[in-house]
């Protein structure tokens, strides 16, 4: 790693760049933004008799919304919010979204979804394909509408179509022109009978992103939607142990899916192609990446690459990745991480957020760091990847 005077300059120290965050959807998503037709069958909100708000979809609950809003909640997880007033407001509105934001000293947040699933694949389960269109559009509309709080500061990532590739490169044009700053995509298009992510049937939608600029997202939880968080599981062990176990395999599935992508051939075909992989972690990376050239060579009769470089070199160019509770890899392990690829986030209001000690995490992920690695964790990567400008002048934290 070399310094590089030349480089974008943090607004202040007390501001930072939140690469991962989620929304808790309020109840008018889709009631409000459907055509007239659609409103009787677009999830709602019910709130059950035992007071516990829930999104219904063709008189099924199928979300408590509370599960994924526990930020200040006193128990630990599964415990939290039975409904929204029980819920961290900033958690569902923007304005107190941008107070907290204000508080903790963040300049900006990149914004994932709740209740569409984590790669958008719960719209795979609306009962047609018309109905699943008109669903994502909404969603997209919704995420712009809640960002108007101050688009310069809320970013958001856009859903997708994928299951119709043509339909999805549509949205994405869409999307861009309205303000969406990257793409959310499946990093396993196959486990939903869809092509495997190296068919060149994908490449009409990367071709798109790079013309237009959109980093493409895999956020853990995109693929497989089978969960290891069963009754068995923790009857055998523990809730914790059980909540531990389904964490970590959510990681490294997304270290698979980066593999993947590094020797999938889009990487080449595409040079200015972007990836993240969202709440990932990142200390499985240089094991991933060196297990992949290892193996990759033993592979191929002369051991040599198909492409101008090894897969693992691709990673330094076009592949970014999230961490929040992270120490050894950021203070022991930074001369085997691309530094210009790493981004900071808080996973707020998730079971694993940071939330009371987003500082105290931070500084204890950075000690010991350069100063000039540290800026580039906290501001210039994430200003760079989304087009985040400095506030001029840097504001005042509250």
């Amino acid at each position: 790693m070399t310094d590089d005077a030349s480089a974008p300059t943090h607004p202040s120290e007390d501001w930072f760049i939140d690469a991962d965050t989620h929304i808790t959807e309020p109840p008018d998503v889709w009631v409000d933004r459907v055509p007239a037709r659609f409103r009787d069958r677009v999830p709602h909100v019910e709130r059950s008799a035992d007071g516990v708000d829930q999104w219904v979809l063709d008189g099924q609950p199928f979300y408590n919304i509370g599960l994924t809003a526990v930020a200040g909640w006193p128990e630990p997880f599964p415990g939290g919010p039975r409904n929204y007033d029980e819920c961290h407001p900033a958690a569902y509105d923007p304005a107190a979204r941008l107070a907290y934001m204000d508080d903790e000293g963040i300049w900006a947040q990149v914004l994932y979804p709740n209740v569409a699933s984590f790669g958008g694949q719960r719209f795979l389960s609306f009962p047609d394909d018309e109905l699943k269109l008109v669903c994502v559009r909404a969603y997209n509309d919704f995420l712009r509408d809640w960002a108007a709080a101050d688009p310069r500061r809320l970013v958001t990532i856009m859903s997708t179509p994928f299951w119709d590739v043509d339909a999805a490169v549509a949205e994405v044009r869409r999307g861009a022109e309205a303000g969406h700053r990257g793409i959310l995509f499946t990093g396993e298009p196959h486990r939903f009978g869809l092509p495997f992510l190296a068919d060149r049937h994908w490449d009409p939608l990367w071709a798109t992103a790079q013309d237009l600029g959109l980093p493409v997202h895999f956020h853990i939880g995109s693929g497989d939607t089978a969960s290891s968080f069963t009754p068995e599981r923790v009857a055998a062990t523990s809730t914790a142990a059980t909540f531990a176990y389904t964490a970590i395999e959510m990681f490294l599935k997304n270290g698979l899916q980066v593999a993947d992508l590094l020797m999938s051939g889009i990487l080449p075909r595409f040079p200015d192609l972007q990836f993240v992989s969202v709440e990932s972690g990142i200390g499985w990376i240089p094991f991933v990446l060196e297990a992949v050239d290892h193996n990759y060579r033993e592979g191929r009769v002369d051991r040599t690459s198909e492409w101008d470089r090894m897969p693992s070199e691709y990673f330094a160019t076009n592949v970014y990745a999230c961490y929040w509770f992270e120490t050894a890899a950021t203070t022991e392990m930074l001369g085997l991480l691309p530094a210009d690829r790493i981004l900071f986030e808080t996973d707020f209001p998730h079971p694993t957020c940071l939330y009371g000690n987003v500082h105290e995490r931070m500084e204890a992920s950075l000690a010991g760091v350069p100063e000039y690695v540290r800026r580039k964790i906290l501001w210039d990567n994430g200003a760079a990847l989304y087009g985040i400008a400095a506030p001029e002048p840097a504001p005042v934290r509250a």
